[in-house]
């Protein structure tokens, strides 16, 4: 009876303390996620490089696809300018050092000249690298 009670009471403690990792790590993942969106509104350049990963794949809306460096030139050069990101409906899920976020959102836009204020369905991929999360994937659709 000992026995099952202490293998009963190992078993909670460590799903509780996977539980409270999970958390943490969705946590963690949901604040870079926040800090890109800001950083695209701010063009703050140094952050994104370090948000995104080298091997990034964006695909917008528009089914345009950008790299990481072409989505960073976009900005820089004026191409685009991201005036407003207002997420909701966000939810993280983590699997291991990688996460997957869904969400939804109105993003203001300067695309060309062109102003488009777009609400948006999204899920992008994050994944741990060498202590720190970064951003492998982001893929988005227009909510009519």
């Amino acid at each position: 009876m000992l026995k099952t009670l202490a293998a009963t009471m190992v078993a909670l403690f460590l799903v509780g303390g996977m539980a409270q990792a999970q958390s943490a790590a969705a946590d963690a993942v949901k604040a870079a996620d926040l800090a890109r969106f800001k950083a695209q509104t701010s063009n703050d350049f140094a952050a994104l490089g370090q948000l995104l990963a080298d091997d990034l794949v964006y695909t917008h809306s528009s089914a345009a696809v950008d790299g990481k460096a072409s989505f960073i030139e976009s900005m820089r050069s004026g191409t685009v300018k991201y005036e407003s990101i207002e997420p909701r409906d966000v939810v993280v899920r983590v699997y291991g050092t990688t996460a997957v976020i869904t969400g939804a959102g109105r993003f203001q836009v300067t695309a060309r000249g062109e102003k488009l204020d777009n609400q948006l369905r999204y899920t992008n991929v994050w994944v741990q690298r060498d202590g720190r999360w970064q951003m492998v994937s982001w893929q988005s659709t227009k909510i009519p």
